[in-house]
């Protein structure tokens, strides 16, 4: 169909009808997603499942030690990659300029984000767990993570970063502020919103990951007691019970705990970053 012979109006709408269908297909296809995993993994939610230890390799019993395995591994990839992309981030925007250095920086992050998980999972089988001596553990894990969140949040806060206008800095160093005052204290606090969003989406990342944590935190059914102790978080638990044939009704539900816990994670966070944008509006 060629849009030069129909009238404005008209081709506006198509246009419009695709956007929209495009959209709805979209929001349609998470909703079956979503759907489907928590129609077939909710039968199998229960206090016992949640807060009891697997039992019989995880055919039966629940999947507490998963969960709180799973949360060690996510915060010791926040923790660590956090720091370092949010300054990697202001470092580029607000010190080095445009050069050689930036490009190479940039070049570096793109391509660690395009490399494949498993990559990831035998770099830190070779790096953290044979070389550095760390063995299978939650810290092996939370490290590789933190190395496939870091561009995200790199990138995330260095886009939330360059959006804050000019005049902000503008108004700091004309009252006296230092480069470093305005940057804590003025730009920071207006591009928290995107950085935090840049967060959560390695903490996603983080959370739904397999692969890479395959090789490197080991496959106990026990709540670690320390960042040294093996685990199973629960991607991989959910791995195993499916690709081996444990139980598929338990694999269902460990999915729907998963997904319940990333919807949780998105939930919470955008109510909390909305109300910190009303509170900087002032409203």
């Amino acid at each position: 169909m060629n849009l030069r012979f129909i009238s404005p109006k008209i081709s506006q709408k198509i246009m419009k009808s695709v956007f929209w269908a495009a959209g709805f297909l979209a929001i349609l296809i998470l909703l079956i997603i979503v759907g489907y995993i928590l129609i077939m993994g909710l039968p199998a939610f229960s206090l016992e499942f949640i807060l009891g230890d697997p039992i019989d390799s995880g055919a039966e019993g629940g999947i507490l030690p998963m969960i709180v395995s799973t949360i060690y591994v996510t915060l010791i990839a926040v923790i660590v990659a956090t720091p370092l992309g949010v300054l990697a981030a202001v470092y580029i925007e607000e010190y080095a300029g445009e050069g050689k250095i930036v490009k190479t920086i940039r070049f570096g992050a793109e391509t660690l984000a395009s490399i494949p998980s498993i990559v990831f999972g035998l770099f830190g089988l070779a790096f953290f767990v044979v070389f550095l001596g760390l063995g299978w553990c939650v810290l092996s894990g939370g490290l590789t993570l933190a190395l496939m969140a870091l561009p995200t949040i790199m990138r995330a806060s260095e886009v939330s970063i360059q959006a804050v206008p000019r005049s902000y800095r503008e108004g700091s160093l004309a009252i006296g502020a230092t480069k470093w005052q305005t940057v804590y204290k003025v730009v920071l606090p207006a591009a928290l919103p995107g950085i935090t969003t840049g967060i959560i989406l390695g903490m996603a990342r983080a959370i739904e990951e397999t692969a890479a944590i395959l090789y490197t935190v080991g496959a106990a059914l026990t709540i670690p007691e320390s960042i040294f102790d093996p685990a199973r978080p629960l991607p991989l638990h959910l791995y195993i019970l499916a690709t081996e044939g444990i139980s598929l009704e338990n694999a269902f539900g460990t999915a729907a705990a998963l997904i319940i816990i990333l919807l949780g994670i998105t939930i919470v966070t955008n109510i909390m970053v909305e109300r910190y944008i009303k509170r900087m509006m002032g409203r």
